[in-house]
C-alpha cells in the first residue's frame, strides 16, 4: 500500500478541521513532541488535568514544566503556537497559524486504535514535520535512495491505518462528538512522578 492514502487522508483532515495542511502521525503525544522539536521549545505550561504523556513528554526532551490550573475544554495551549486537541472534533476549529495536535486513539471520536496528526499553516512547517517523522527522509523515494540531513524520530502513520481513517471519517463527521474538558482527568500535579 503507497503512502499517497497518507496524503489523502491528510487533506481530509486538513478540510474538515479548516487548516491549510495536516501531517499524520502515529499518535498525538508524538505529535506534540515533534511540534516541541520543531520549534526548539524549553518552557511548556501544562494543565494540571490532563493525560500523562504530556508532562512526560516535556520532560522526555528537557523542557521545563509550569503547571497551572486551567479549566480548559477540547484543547490547550502548551505554548502560544503548540495546541494539545488530543479530544477535539470540532468542523472548521483550527486556529490559524497554530499547531494543532489531534488524536485518533481509540477512545476519540474518530477512533483508529492509533494514530494523530498536526495541523499547520504552511507547507514548509508540514515538509520539516513530515521529514521528522520519517526517520529524516521523505515519503516519495526509497530510504536506502535518499540523502538523510536531520535526524528523525520514526512517528508516521501507516497507510494501514491511514486507509482506516478514510473509511471512518465519513461518519465520524456525521455524528455528535463527546465535549471533553480538564474535568475527565486526574491532577497530575499531585504524582509522585512529576515531584
Amino acid at each position: 500500500m503507497a503512502f499517497e492514502v497518507v496524503e489523502q487522508f491528510e487533506k481530509e483532515i486538513a478540510d474538515y478541521f479548516g487548516a491549510p495542511f495536516a501531517v499524520a502521525t502515529d499518535c498525538c503525544t508524538h505529535a506534540i513532541e515533534l511540534c516541541l522539536r520543531y520549534k526548539n521549545i524549553k518552557n511548556v505550561t501544562v494543565p494540571k488535568h490532563t493525560y500523562l504523556s504530556i508532562p512526560m513528554t516535556a520532560k522526555k526532551i528537557g523542557a521545563n514544566i509550569s503547571w497551572i490550573d486551567a479549566q480548559w475544554e477540547e484543547y490547550y495551549g502548551l505554548t502560544s503556537e503548540i495546541y494539545d486537541a488530543a479530544v477535539l472534533w470540532r468542523p472548521n476549529s483550527y486556529i490559524s497559524g497554530s499547531f494543532m495536535c489531534i488524536s485518533f486513539q481509540f477512545q476519540k471520536h474518530l477512533s483508529l486504535g492509533r494514530g494523530g496528526a498536526i495541523l499547520c499553516n504552511n507547507a514548509l512547517d508540514k515538509a520539516e514535520l513530515i521529514k521528522m517523522s520519517y526517520d529524516g527522509r521523505h515519503r516519495n523515494a526509497p530510504w536506502a535512495e535518499q540523502q538523510v540531513y536531520q535526524i528523525g524520530y520514526h512517528y508516521y502513520m501507516t497507510p494501514e491505518t491511514a486507509k482506516l481513517g478514510l473509511e471512518k471519517l465519513p461518519r465520524a463527521k456525521k455524528s455528535i462528538a463527546k465535549k471533553w474538558s480538564w474535568k475527565d482527568y486526574p491532577d497530575l500535579s499531585t504524582f509522585e512522578v512529576f515531584k
